[in-house]
C-alpha cells in the first residue's frame, strides 16, 4: 500500500529506511521544506558552519564506523562548498551521500537567485550524481545513491533535488532489489588468480605485503593479518591503510614513501615480490617510478580494474573485495603451507633480518629537547594518552606526517587523515563526525595552526553539541611542509608561509565556552595532555613547537624512494 506524501517527506523516510541517525548540514531557501520535515524527523541534524566542513564531518562519520555519511547544502554557493570534501572522499574512496538543494525545476537554466549547475559541476567528483525531476522519482534516486556510495569501491554520491521535487507530491512505495544495468563489480576474485598468487607468495624470497585503505574499507584487517602471519611476510601501511594491520605486530615495519621509514623503503627497493592489496601506487610511495621496486614482480589486488596497473603494471592482477580475496588466499596459503613453509623459513628470516637491520641503522626516533617542545616529543604524548586506541584526526601537513611516523594504532578507524587530496581544514570537522559516531570514545583532533584556522568556526559546533574533542595544535608559526621545502629546495627563501597573529588559545574557547591554553615548556607539556584529556568536555591545546623542525626521512622531489634524505644538512666545516 502507497502513501501520497510530499518529496520532503518522501527524502526523510529514505533517509530511515537506509538507517541514517545523523547528518551534517546547513540549510537555505530551497532547502527549506526538507528542514521543516526534519523538525519532526528522528534524524538528528548537526549545524555545521561552513558546508565544506559538512562534507568533512560526514567523512569522519563514515572513516570512523565504515556506515554511509550524509551532509546537506543549499543550492548555489551551499552545494558548491561542497566540492572540496567530495573530492577528497573520492580519492580516498569514503562513502557519503551529500544532498543538495536546487532552485526550482522551471527556473533551471535562468541564472535565477542562487542557481549553479550542480549536476555539472559534481560529475567529476562524485562516483555518481542525480538531478532529480520529480517527486515519484525520489525514492529510487536516493536509495540507489546510498547503494552506489557504500558498494565496489566505495566514494561519495551526490542528488540535486529542485525546491518543487521538495514540495511536489507522490504516493510513496518502497524500494526493493537495487539493480543498476551496466553498474558492475566483481566481488569474489578469480579462483585461478589466486591460486596462482598464493603460489607466488611461497616461490618469493623477500615477499613485501603493502596494504592501503581498500582492508580497512572492506574490513579485511583479520584477514590481512592471518595473511601476514601465515607467510611470515613483513608488511607496510600506507597513510591511509594505517590499523589495517596493527602497530605493534611483529611483521609491521612503518609507513612507506616521501616520508616512510627508511627500513620500509628500503624493503620496497630491494623486495623480489610485492603484495598489494587495497593500494594505489601513488607517486608519494614510489617516488621515481622508473626506480621503484626494480626488482619485484607485483600481485595487485583491487576492486577497482582501474588502478591495477594504472602506475605500475601487476604481473598478477586480481580484481575483487579484499574480504573474500583474502579469505581465499588464506585457504590456499594453509593449503600449501606444508610443502612450503619450512622450506622458506631461512628465507623469510634473512630477509627479516635484513629489514630489521635497516630499521636499526636509520630509525624513526624523536627529537627531543629540554629547552624547547620538539613536534614529534608533542606526538608522542598523544600516542601516550591514546596507548593505540584513541580515535585520531589528523589535518594536513608536517604534523600529519610526524602523526603517521610516531602514533600506534591498534585496529582499523583509528587514524583520520585527508591522503589522496591533502586537504588542509579537514582534521577538526572531521573529528566532529567522528565525535559524533563514537560518543565514548577518545578523540584528538591533530591540527596544525595553518589548517585549524581554516576551521576555527568549527568551535562553535564542537561547543553548541558539547563534544568532548580535544583539539591540539601543532603550532610552529609557520605553514610547515611549505616552509620546509622553501628551505630544503628553495635556497631558504620563505615566501608567505609566516603565520602570524595566532589567537590566544584560552581567549578563543573561552569565547566558545570551554577551556584553553598555551603551552611552551617542555616540563608541561605531559601535564597540561593530561589535564586536557581529564576534562569531560571540549579542550583546546595551543602547542608551540620548535618553528624549524623538518619531516625526516624525506624523499625529494624526483627521486627514488631509497634516495632519501635523512636528516638536516651537515654543517659545513671551518
Amino acid at each position: 500500500m502507497s502513501n501520497l506524501m510530499t518529496g520532503a517527506n518522501i527524502l526523510v523516510e529514505c533517509l530511515l529506511r537506509e538507517g541514517v541517525d545523523c547528518l551534517f548540514g546547513y540549510p537555505g531557501g530551497v532547502t527549506l521544506p526538507f528542514y521543516d520535515v526534519l523538525y519532526d524527523a528522528k534524524v538528528k541534524h548537526y549545524l555545521v558552519r561552513h558546508e565544506e566542513n559538512a562534507c568533512f564531518a560526514a567523512q569522519g562519520y563514515a572513516r570512523s564506523t565504515g556506515k554511509v555519511g550524509v551532509c546537506c547544502a543549499t543550492s548555489g554557493p551551499g552545494a558548491t562548498n561542497l566540492v572540496t570534501g567530495l573530492v577528497d572522499a573520492l580519492l580516498d574512496s569514503i562513502p557519503i551521500v551529500a544532498i543538495t538543494g536546487q532552485v526550482s525545476s522551471k527556473l533551471i537554466g535562468s541564472d535565477a537567485f542562487q542557481e549553479a549547475d550542480t549536476f555539472g559541476i559534481t560529475r567529476a567528483c562524485t562516483k555518481h550524481n542525480f538531478l532529480v525531476k520529480s517527486a515519484a522519482e525520489l525514492p529510487r534516486a536516493i536509495h540507489e545513491a546510498f547503494y552506489i556510495a557504500a558498494s565496489g569501491r566505495p566514494g561519495p554520491v551526490l542528488v540535486d533535488i529542485p525546491k518543487d521535487v521538495f514540495l511536489g507530491n507522490a504516493h510513496y512505495e518502497p524500494v526493493g532489489t537495487i539493480h543498476l544495468p551496466g553498474y558492475k563489480f566483481s566481488t569474489e576474485g578469480h579462483a585461478g588468480q589466486i591460486r596462482r598468487a598464493v603460489e607466488m607468495m611461497w616461490e618469493a624470497q623477500r615477499p613485501l605485503v603493502y596494504a592501503g585503505g581498500g582492508v580497512i574499507s572492506a574490513g579485511a584487517s583479520g584477514s590481512l593479518r592471518e595473511l601476514v602471519e601465515a607467510l611470515d611476510a613483513p608488511a607496510v601501511c600506507t597513510l591511509m591503510g594505517l590499523g589495517g594491520l596493527p602497530s605493534s605486530h611483529p611483521n609491521f615495519i612503518s609507513m612507506p614513501g616521501m616520508h616512510g621509514s627508511y627500513a620500509a623503503n628500503m624493503a620496497m627497493t630491494h623486495t623480489d615480490l610485492i603484495i598489494a592489496l587495497g593500494a594505489r601506487f601513488d607517486d608519494r610511495v614510489t617516488g621515481r617510478l622508473d626506480a621503484f621496486a626494480p626488482h619485484a614482480r607485483v600481485i595487485h589486488v583491487d576492486i577497482d580494474p582501474v588502478e591495477i596497473g594504472k602506475n605500475r603494471a601487476a604481473d598478477l592482477p586480481i580484481v575483487g573485495n579484499l574480504g573474500p580475496v583474502l579469505e581465499k588466499m588464506n585457504t590456499v596459503l594453509a593449503e600449501l603451507a606444508p610443502s612450503h613453509k619450512a622450506r622458506r623459513a631461512a628465507d623469510r628470516q634473512a630477509w627479516k633480518g635484513k629489514i630489521a637491520s635497516w630499521a636499526a641503522e636509520h630509525p624513526l626516533s624523536p627529537s627531543v629537547s629540554d629547552t624547547e617542545i620538539k613536534p614529534q616529543h608533542l606526538v608522542r604524548e598523544i600516542d601516550r594518552l591514546s596507548g593505540g586506541d584513541a580515535i585520531v584526526c589528523s589535518d594536513v601537513g608536517q604534523h600529519q606526517m610526524w602523526g603517521a611516523q610516531f602514533l600506534r594504532f591498534n585496529r582499523p578507524r583509528l587514524w583520520l587523515s585527508s591522503g589522496g587530496l591533502g586537504s588542509m581544514g579537514f582534521g577538526l570537522p572531521s573529528a566532529i563526525g567522528a565525535q559524533i559516531a563514537n560518543p565514548g570514545r577518545l578523540v584528538f583532533a591533530l591540527v596544525g595552526d595553518g589548517g585549524f584556522q581554516m576551521s576555527i568556526p568549527e568551535l562553535g559546533t564542537v561547543a553548541n553539541n558539547r563534544l568532548p574533542i580535544k583539539i591540539v595544535v601543532m603550532n610552529n608559526g609557520y605553514l610547515g611542509m611549505v616552509r620546509q621545502w622553501q628551505e630544503l629546495f628553495y635556497n631558504n627563501r620563505l615566501s608567505a608561509v609566516a603565520l602570524e597573529g595566532f589567537p590566544d588559545a584560552s581567549m578563543l574557547a573561552g569565547a566558545y565556552g570551554f577551556p584553553g591554553r598555551t603551552v611552551e615548556d617542555p616540563k608541561e607539556l605531559g601535564r597540561a595532555m593530561d589535564d586536557a584529556v581529564r576534562h569531560p568536555g571540549p579542550y583546546l591545546l595551543n602547542v608551540k613547537v620548535s618553528s624549524f623542525e623538518c619531516v625526516y626521512p624525506m624523499v625529494p622531489a624526483g627521486a627514488a624512494i631509497n634516495e632519501m634524505v635523512l636528516g638536516p644538512p651537515k654543517a659545513a666545516a671551518v
